[in-house]
């Protein structure tokens, strides 16, 4: 049954404007021991819409303590316990764009927390408190749609944690505070009765429904209620069974940033990971238990692997993939919405000298998927290539084909008060070093995306992808064999590449993509020898398309003299990379930062060692991109040369 959301809108006949995005309504903020007193901002509101904030202490052993607006801020459940409402621990308050503290163990110094906020939504999460009466009966909610899990708490009393999931009989129940497997209990906890768009039932269970003592229940939905057609998931809540191999792939149609689940038919702890925290395509995952107060534990790779449509448990263990085995699980979708602006998909942050190592932490204003960084100055360093999707323990080279590990673990992790992400390039990575250039952007439907793969050789393979749109620049590296990067450029061309990054040789014919178009979801691949899809391979892939005033993938034709290239932008470009295509040439990369002037222009380029170039006058500002100037080498601007760009507004 559609929600009271999706009629009101097909009855309009528009989705209008204010259809809810994964951004409006869920969260996951981590923050360390730099973050102090400041409130935390999320973007979700909190404070009209209500919701539920979940903590959780990463370094230490500490409990998982939940608030919601139903409650108040004076009152926290733990999930790892029986305990009924505390006060030990208080919230400062609910604000519209996420919450404050008021002190006490949820901002500790010195210390690493994440805090996951669920708004209330139709089709998402909705909460409701009860008294309950002994009595086999209906609550009302307002989810708008069945909710699909269900968890209740005695907020008087010390009770379990009672967990409903669609993926069981309504005679059955979870326990979120243990690692029971799920019991079957009859008509005691549900009233065998399946919940519907309206209600929820109960038995006559103390635990859900004793006399005179009082719950709250936290629903969550899984209805295609979001995005700008009021048409898409955010969320999937559902089961799996486990293989007792590697590659169990759980296709949720999206690309999740938080999963939680739970062996159900075995013993096992509840686990939630999420990407701000080093959840990777590689398996690599950050796990926190619910039923625990264990501090944060690391996976090796290939544990659980994120992918571009779900999640791939491996091995065998009871944890995850015991072969047999029934898991339930939720799942939420990573950011879905179309930027307005270039700054908030991309910034350049650049620095002299560093000082202060404890604070020498680039703030970019969001959450960082790709970042290029080097130094300015020095002529025998390459620029480095990191991406979220891939974690903190690997980099690419833009000078070179290796692979390798990076020395630093925090490269992504925090978020400060200002909801910026900071991206650490100095502790453990540059150290002392002066000079720091750093380009930043952040995945974004219709502008970037990230995929992580393993070729297989086979010609007309494909990988999904969640750009949304065709892509029209595709930067391809091995990420398993020292092999160089490689692109494709619609404005080139499907008959044509363009080596990448640390190459200069020119055009070469020959299709990456077999001939085939990409499309809105998928690529293409060819067979194995393109440096694309060689068997047993992993590979990334980096993806850009043009978004009308945010980005341009484009080309032009040099004249020699000085040249115009219209991006369509308002304000001029912040970031140009410029390749020559048609004989051979270097990589060049500008920006703002540095300087995009009227005057010398400073300039790196990508493909070699070399530090910075800054007595030349070769870009111009533009309002509508950028102009190359008559002054500009053949690199840049030979009479008919031809040439390829990326520019970000």
């Amino acid at each position: 049954m559609p929600s009271n959301k999706k009629l009101l809108q097909a009855a309009a006949g528009s989705a209008g404007d204010d259809n809810l995005f994964v951004e409006d309504v869920f969260s996951t903020y981590v923050y360390g021991s730099t973050h102090g007193t400041s409130p935390i901002v999320n973007g979700i509101n909190l404070a009209d819409e209500g919701g539920l904030v979940w903590f959780k202490h990463r370094t230490a052993t500490y409990s998982n303590i939940l608030f919601d607006t139903e409650r108040g801020t004076s009152n926290h459940l733990v999930s790892n316990t029986t305990a009924g409402n505390a006060t030990s621990i208080g919230l400062g308050s609910f604000n519209t764009d996420g919450f404050s503290f008021s002190g006490g163990n949820l901002n500790v110094n010195s210390a690493s927390h994440v805090a996951w906020s669920f708004r209330k939504a139709e089709g998402f999460c909705d909460i409701v408190t009860y008294t309950g009466n002994d009595t086999a009966r209906t609550i009302a909610h307002n989810l708008g749609s069945v909710p699909k899990m269900i968890i209740v708490k005695s907020t008087s009393d010390t009770y379990n944690w009672y967990v409903y999931h669609a993926s069981l009989t309504n005679q059955q129940n979870l326990t979120l505070d243990t690692s029971n497997p799920a019991g079957n209990s009859g008509a005691e906890y549900w009233n065998s009765t399946t919940a519907t768009s309206s209600v929820f039932s109960l038995g006559t269970y103390f635990g859900v429904n004793g006399n005179n003592k009082t719950y709250v229940a936290y629903l969550f939905g899984d209805d295609a209620v979001f995005g700008e057609d009021a048409d898409e998931q955010i969320c999937k809540i559902g089961s799996y069974t486990g293989t007792g191999s590697n590659g169990n792939t759980i296709t949720l149609g999206f690309e999740p940033q938080w999963l939680m689940w739970k062996p159900s038919s075995g013993t096992g702890d509840w686990q939630i990971v999420d990407s701000m925290r080093e959840w990777t395509a590689d398996g690599v995952a950050n796990r926190l238990e619910p039923n625990n107060s264990d501090a944060e534990a690391l996976t090796g790779s290939t544990y659980c692997n994120l992918t571009s449509t779900g999640f791939v448990q491996n091995g065998s263990s009871g944890s995850n993939n015991a072969s047999g085995t029934t898991y339930i699980y939720m799942a939420i979708r990573r950011p879905m919405k179309v930027p307005e602006a270039g700054t908030e998909v991309f910034i350049t942050n650049a620095t002299s000298g560093v000082t202060n190592l404890s604070a020498g932490q680039f703030v970019t204003g969001f959450p960082v998927d790709l970042n290029i960084n080097g130094q300015r100055t020095n002529s025998t360093l390459t620029k480095y290539v990191l991406d979220r999707l891939r974690g903190n323990g690997a980099y690419l080279s833009t000078a070179g084909s290796s692979v390798s590990a990076a020395p630093n673990s925090n490269t992504f992790m925090f978020n400060n008060g200002d909801a910026s992400t900071v991206v650490d390039l100095y502790n453990g990575w540059w150290g002392s070093a002066s000079g720091i250039i750093s380009w930043s952007f952040k995945r974004a439907p219709k502008f970037m995306d990230t995929i992580c793969y393993t070729g297989n050789g086979t010609a007309g393979a494909t990988q999904a992808h969640n750009l949304q749109v065709a892509p029209e620049l595709i930067m391809f590296k091995s990420t398993s064999s020292n092999t160089g990067w490689i692109s494709y450029w619609s404005t080139l061309g499907l008959g044509y590449y363009l080596l990448g990054f640390d190459s200069t040789t020119a055009i070469g014919t020959g299709s990456l993509l077999n001939n085939t178009a990409p499309t809105a979801s998928i690529i293409t691949l060819s067979t194995q020898g393109w440096n694309t899809n060689n068997n047993g391979d992993g590979y990334v892939a980096y993806l850009f398309a043009t978004l009308a005033g945010v980005s341009k993938v484009g080309s032009y034709t040099g004249t020699g003299a000085t040249l115009d290239v219209d991006c369509g932008f308002s304000n001029g470009a912040r970031l140009i990379i410029i390749r020559r295509t048609d004989v051979a040439g270097d990589w060049f990369i500008y920006d703002s930062v540095r300087g995009i002037v009227s005057g010398n222009d400073p300039y790196l380029i990508l493909n070699t060692t070399a530090a910075e170039v800054t007595n030349t006058d070769y870009i111009d500002p533009l309002s509508s991109g950028f102009t190359v100037t008559s002054s500009a080498p053949v690199g840049l601007n030979a009479s008919s040369g031809n040439y390829v760009f990326l520019a970000i507004a």
